[in-house]
């Protein structure tokens, strides 16, 4: 219990991170042709547009292993209060934000980019956190 109550803040961002990426991941899994279709009509007008499907594999896979390890680092954190595999799930999410950034910019849909950034300082703030 001291464990939980020591990290309570790490844990509690990291379960927030979890519930976005993990669902976010489960969602293009779930529904990965209208998924497709949604971010091929995004991009239609951008530098991306012929490579779509193989980007939008590339951040699943991001999206599901960043959160797959901050869900086992929620867990060491409190057994053990390690915290090397949450803070590479964080450290990943951050990169996945990053690569999402650029694909937002590049469609110019500024909009949605800052979006992206209040989750980036969330996933940042993560990093900060478990590396102290």
């Amino acid at each position: 219990m001291d464990l939980l109550q020591k990290h309570a803040t790490e844990i509690l961002l990291l379960l927030f991170l979890i519930v976005t990426f993990l669902q976010s991941g489960f969602d293009k899994v779930t529904d990965w042709k209208g998924n497709l279709s949604f971010i091929k009509e995004h991009f239609k007008n951008s530098p991306l547009k012929n490579f779509v499907a193989p980007l939008l594999a590339i951040i699943l896979v991001i999206e599901i292993l960043a959160g797959a390890l901050m869900f086992v680092g929620v867990f060491h954190l409190i057994t053990t209060g390690q915290k090397d595999f949450a803070l590479l799930g964080a450290e990943l999410a951050a990169v996945s934000l990053i690569l999402l950034l650029v694909g937002q910019r590049l469609a110019k849909d500024y909009e949605g980019a800052k979006t992206l950034a209040i989750y980036f300082m969330v996933a940042i703030f993560g990093v900060f956190l478990l590396n102290s």
